[in-house]
């Protein structure tokens, strides 16, 4: 099992947690950007600069993907091929996509991408939290302990 991270917006206090874990259980993690990114020495975390463009990250992911890799992703898209694809996706508020959940979320980002559309603001998500970075940590943690080593 392999761990792959949509790096160019997620957290870096997620960033931190992971780069932990991947040392704690020794399982190789990549972070996808099209940015250069730093990263701690360590023989399992690994990053990858793509080029910049629309969903070239995204792409990347999911055409390395197998099944049973587990993609740290907060775009509904991406999880949505992931999850076709046979992997899990966890979003940095602690929250798995599944194959029940995933089709909700999509066709509620389409609404509010059509509510923009109109000139509506719909605001954005609050800030990543303490509450939000221990659901996420507990998940991960209880995700890793079942994929055992």
């Amino acid at each position: 099992m392999h761990i792959w991270v949509d790096a160019d917006a997620c957290p870096a206090v997620i960033k931190d947690i992971l780069y932990r874990a991947a040392e704690r259980t020794q399982h190789s993690m990549t972070l996808v950007a099209n940015q250069m990114l730093r990263t701690p020495p360590s023989k399992y975390i690994r990053a990858l600069q793509v080029p910049r463009g629309i969903d070239v990250a995204d792409s990347h992911i999911v055409k390395e993907l197998k099944a049973g890799d587990l993609v740290i992703t907060a775009d509904i898209a991406l999880a949505a091929d992931v999850i076709a694809k046979g992997g899990h996706a966890l979003n940095p508020r602690g929250e798995f996509y599944t194959t029940e959940t995933i089709q909700e979320r999509l066709a509620l980002r389409n609404y509010l991408d059509e509510l923009r559309g109109t000139g509506v603001r719909t605001g954005g998500p609050d800030a990543i939290g303490n509450t939000d970075r221990k659901r996420f940590a507990d998940q991960l943690d209880r995700f890793l302990a079942k994929q055992g080593k």
